[in-house]
């Protein structure tokens, strides 16, 4: 039975049990089958680097991840932006913010994106958990501005925030091929939203697919969840900063749900998976890992706003347990997917990101020298900047440089009238980069 055919009932009650019939015959290597891989990407909401075990955070577990990277290629230096829309803007589109981004919570009408190119390359293409694209909020006069998920390439969605923010936690309301909101009374909205991925994954299963995880988890409210004590004995709908450790572990479980399922349809070896964080962890949050505490700083441009953990894997083409050192971007995805898959920029689209591919299959392939970063968030005080950065050095367009490994926090800025040879030249290569991207 078709996920999209049930009703509200049936989705509860088949949640989390549903069968799938074994895939006829068997695939070869990724990259090698007749059938063009698959795409699942995995993004969390508000996760940085620190937060999960393989990057050595010992504040939480995370072996369905862990394993994952263990297996697979794990990036210690992906930088998406410092917030959620310019991130989902940035990376749906390949490009950077000052190209098309339009105001927090708005994706631009007629922008395309990975879903459209990807429907154009014939894959059947699905969204599920935040969308954050069509803007309910009457302020700035951007209400009813931005897409729903079926004008920006969904064949089919189950999404949460669109048409006006609502419980996405306990008792949540949704959007499922729809513009009718539905609650579901009793349930958990991340569940809801994997087993809607899970389904389509299932159905979709003899042609290739693209599956979005814009996971709504871990971001605040700070909720128990289904596997936390409180779910059942407490209030469901507490919010207090002690359940984000619940909800990360949560990310990781549900992570574990999609693998499962690739194994159980024989789809593994022709999948790759992606899974990254969308920007820093909340500021409430202080995690701690084997190098010292981190403490969250989402929507402020360093590293505890920017750094997030990336990792792939794919049993057919990935190398197994690399650590790299390559910079990536959000802007990098689009490209690196369109050279898995074969597919093509669409008429009019502007690619500023570098298909990191080779590196996945162990090859020396094109690394960035510098990441950049255009941001000018719209959305609350958080501060407009715009950087470039190599692994060392970092410059903003006010003329400060940092040194960051040796000033991770940012707080003492070397100037144009100061530092020596290295920072002269690091200020030079990176302000070459500021002054082309504008």
């Amino acid at each position: 039975m078709e996920f999209a055919a049930l009703s509200r009932r049936d989705i509860l009650r088949t949640a989390g049990t549903m069968s799938a019939a074994a895939l006829a015959g068997s695939l070869t290597a990724c990259g090698k089958s007749s059938q063009k891989p698959n795409i699942v990407l995995i993004m969390a909401d508000d996760l940085g680097y620190e937060g999960l075990s393989c990057y050595g955070s010992t504040s939480y577990s995370t072996p369905r991840l862990d394993e994952l990277a263990q297996t697979g290629v794990r990036f210690n230096h992906c930088y998406a932006q410092p917030l959620c829309t310019p991130t989902r803007i940035q990376i749906m589109t390949g490009q950077y913010n000052f190209r098309n981004y339009v105001g927090f919570m708005v994706l631009k009408p007629g922008e395309k994106t990975f879903g459209d190119v990807m429907q154009a390359a014939g894959y059947a293409t699905c969204v599920a958990g935040k969308w954050q694209l069509w803007n309910h909020n009457e302020a700035r006069g951007l209400k009813g501005q931005g897409v729903w998920p079926d004008d920006a390439g969904f064949d089919e969605h189950c999404s949460w925030l669109i048409e006006e923010f609502v419980d996405r936690y306990a008792d949540p309301r949704l959007y499922i091929n729809s513009r009718e909101q539905e609650s579901f009374p009793g349930a958990y909205g991340p569940d809801i939203c994997c087993d809607y991925l899970l389904d389509f994954i299932e159905r979709k299963r003899d042609e290739p697919f693209f599956a979005y995880h814009s996971m709504i988890l871990p971001h605040n409210p700070f909720m128990p969840t289904p596997d936390s004590p409180q779910w059942k004995d407490g209030d469901r709908h507490e919010d207090h900063p002690r359940f984000f450790k619940d909800m990360v572990e949560y990310v990781d479980k549900l992570t574990g749900r999609v693998i499962d399922k690739l194994d159980e349809l024989g789809l593994r070896e022709n999948t790759i998976v992606m899974f990254l964080g969308d920007n820093g962890t909340n500021e409430l949050i202080t995690s701690q890992t084997v190098n010292g505490s981190v403490k969250g700083n989402k929507g402020y441009p360093d590293d505890a706003g920017t750094r997030v953990p990336f990792i792939v894997n794919c049993p057919g083409l990935v190398k197994s347990g690399l650590v790299l050192d390559d910079l990536v971007d959000t802007t990098d995805f689009l490209p690196t997917i369109m050279e898995a898959t074969g597919a093509s920029l669409l008429d009019g689209m502007v690619q500023d990101g570098r298909s990191f591919l080779p590196q996945l299959r162990g090859e020396a392939g094109n690394p960035r020298d510098w990441v950049f970063c255009h941001y000018d968030p719209d959305w609350a005080d958080f501060p407009k900047s715009r950087f470039a950065r190599d692994h060392r050095w970092k410059l903003y367009d006010d003329g400060r440089l940092f040194d960051v490994p040796a000033d991770v926090l940012e707080q003492r800025p070397i100037m144009a009238d100061s530092g020596g040879p290295e920072s002269t030249a690091a200020r030079r290569k990176l302000q070459a980069v500021l002054d082309r991207l504008q």
